[in-house]
């Protein structure tokens, strides 16, 4: 599975579960969404992180920042919007008050560009599912 197509994924889920009222299971997905993204970024641009390093969230969020952020392949806008959404899913996956919704549907809409700007930069398409039954 290419990381964008699951990036997508994602995004479909994060906006099914904020649609029924889940919102931290829709920002742990949102999250996820800009997680695998990044990934994509960095082995499109062919950044020398070893992989290990991309596994983690720590790991991925610097090296993202060192090499497509400082580099100047995404503005630090997005960049940041990275943190930011890992902060968030800390709060949704790990303290007892549930995100709100607006919050949430932020959350969201911070993914929803990242994954496009990762597309667009890179010019990435994901590759259809082979399992998918609709292909």
């Amino acid at each position: 599975m290419d990381f964008i197509r699951k990036a997508e994924s994602s995004l479909g889920a994060a906006r099914l579960l904020l649609d029924n009222g889940y919102t931290d299971e829709a920002c742990s997905r949102a999250y996820y969404a800009m997680f695998d993204a990044a990934r994509a970024a960095l082995l499109v641009a062919n950044a020398p992180v070893e992989a290990e390093v991309a596994r983690t969230h720590r790991g991925l969020t610097s090296a993202f920042g060192q090499h497509i952020v400082k580099s100047g392949l995404i503005s630090q806008e997005i960049g940041r919007s990275l943190g930011q959404a890992q902060h968030v899913r800390l709060i949704a996956d790990y303290k007892g008050e549930p995100v709100e919704a607006k919050a949430a549907a932020r959350m969201i809409a911070w993914a929803v560009t990242f994954v496009e700007t990762i597309r667009d930069t890179f010019d990435l398409t994901s590759e259809p599912d082979p399992g998918d039954p609709s292909v």
